[in-house]
């Protein structure tokens, strides 16, 4: 379908939701939005995706539909699973799994109706079916972005065999965590012989890939060898764990973006995902089977994503994070809105140049001080309004893969990361004292909430008790961290500035 021209009635515009027929009904009659790149009615599913949260729909279906476009392939089409709730699902199947991109920002592109998305499956609700869906023959592709904490890693980064859930899954219930769905769907691939598969994680994790990869074999490895027989065996000779590098601020949507889109289509679309103009994706050129060609759609295909990795996550995430916790003990409710703070703002500077730019290897052809004002600007885009709270979710899962690196590998050099600190104790202030300066609540959605609010519970007023309460969460910090008396004195020299507001 091609972009859409003319001015739209209020016969089609009243009342109407966004699908295939009113689509196509719409024809010529408005401007201001591009349709489907590819027919979604011709397109056969060849990918299922582990976690079609906004991110997913807004970053890598939108590379697959483009690469599709642009070679004219119509067997890319999508199946996403939603693993928390059925809302993903309800808000797209109505709308035969059509949904809009909405850019804000500088350079925005017209509104992008997406059609690449053919099915939608809750897990929680019907975990059959994701086994049924990796385990098809059609499908040479599964991509995960189910966030750190669905990888359900323990202390030292293995598959937490303690957590109920896994348990419950290699006991032989259908499986509801993401590593057992992978599992029981490649076994289910060898029991069929469905051919080979590329499983491609898309989430903030140092290796992704290689860390997948593990995963899935510790558990296959705590299977009884009446159902494990084979499978590692073929998993290492059928299956590839590409690493690979995603970015791109994708914001909580909201009732005015939804507005703004029924104003621009004239159909309402309740899928719709709010992004900035800026996308990259550097993947690890590994499969073992065919793929789409995204580099046809600005992807980099590489064969050492491990470079790129770290400056995003040490540069961007890491300021990111920076920049929720400090943003939001300040009172501020946006990420734009902390930037806009002469301090907060020259603190993510100060992070980025003075202790993770020494700890990087700089990919060729990537100008890092470009780099940095680049990831400064879009942080500072006032259209996105990406909330200070939201970026400060799961900061248990966050700190370790954005930070604690960039503070290891400091310490290591003799040096202490004065801002890597700063950004740690404003997450420790956050989950103690649980309210910004103004006395309102802070959320702590985290999947250790618990294990934290005891921890700060019991340490009392003083910041040498709240750092030291949270700096021994071994899962955390390891144990190396508490050790360290340089590190320890400057947590809680910040946290004691940081409680006086």
């Amino acid at each position: 379908m091609a972009a859409r021209g003319g001015a739209v009635s209020n016969e089609v515009a009243v009342g109407r939701r966004l699908g295939l027929d009113t689509l196509d009904r719409l024809g010529g009659q408005r401007r201001g939005w591009i349709g489907p790149a590819v027919d979604p009615r011709a397109l056969r599913v060849g990918i299922v995706h582990l976690g079609i949260g906004a991110f997913h729909r807004a970053h890598q279906a939108v590379f697959t539909e483009l690469a599709a476009a642009a070679t004219g392939q119509d067997d890319w089409g999508i199946t996403g699973v939603t693993q928390r709730s059925a809302s993903v699902r309800d808000q797209l199947m109505p709308q035969d799994g059509l949904y809009s991109v909405l850019e804000r920002g500088v350079g925005a592109a017209p509104l992008r109706v997406v059609g690449t998305v053919r099915d939608v499956v809750f897990g929680g609700g019907d975990p059959a079916a994701v086994v049924d869906r990796i385990a098809d023959p059609a499908v040479r592709l599964v991509t995960l972005t189910v966030t750190e904490k669905g990888y359900r890693r323990d202390g030292t980064g293995r598959l937490d065999r303690s957590d109920p859930e896994v348990a419950a899954d290699l006991g032989g219930q259908p499986p509801r965590t993401v590593v057992g769905q992978l599992v029981r769907g490649l076994q289910h691939r060898l029991a069929h012989d469905a051919g080979p598969v590329t499983v491609l994680s898309c989430d903030n994790l140092v290796g992704n890939g290689d860390v997948l990869r593990g995963l899935v074999q510790d558990f296959v490895d705590a299977l009884p060898s009446s159902e494990a027989g084979g499978l590692a065996d073929w998993i290492a000779s059928s299956v590839r764990f590409p690493s690979c590098m995603v970015d791109r601020i994708v914001p909580a949507t909201t009732d005015e973006d939804r507005a703004d889109v029924l104003a621009v289509l004239g159909l309402e679309d309740r899928g719709v995902v709010v992004a900035e103009p800026f996308s990259q994706w550097v993947i690890e050129d590994d499969f073992a089977a065919d793929r789409p060609a995204w580099q046809r759609a600005g992807a980099v295909l590489t064969n050492d994503v491990a470079a790129w990795e770290a400056v995003k996550l040490r540069m961007l995430n890491a300021s990111h994070s920076l920049l929720a916790y400090l943003g939001a003990l300040s009172g501020y409710d946006t990420i734009a809105a902390a930037l806009s703070d002469d301090r907060l703002a020259a603190a993510a500077e100060a992070l980025m140049v003075e202790d993770v730019t020494p700890t990087l290897q700089v990919p060729d052809g990537l100008d890092l001080d470009d780099y940095r004002c680049q990831v400064l600007n879009r942080f500072a885009n006032p259209a996105l309004r990406h909330r200070t709270v939201q970026v400060a979710m799961d900061g248990s899962q966050k700190l370790p893969v954005r930070l604690l690196g960039t503070v290891r590998d400091r310490l290591s050099a003799g040096a202490v990361p004065r801002y890597a600190a700063l950004a740690v104790a404003a997450w420790m202030v956050y989950v103690a004292q649980g309210r910004d300066v103004r006395g309102r609540d802070l959320p702590l959605d985290d999947p250790m909430a618990d294990r934290l609010r005891t921890a700060t519970a019991g340490a009392g007023g003083g910041p040498g008790r709240v750092v030291d309460s949270l700096l021994r969460i071994p899962e955390i910090f390891g144990a190396d961290l508490a050790e360290h008396d340089g590190f320890r004195a400057a947590l809680v020299e910040h946290v004691g500035r940081l409680m006086k507001g």
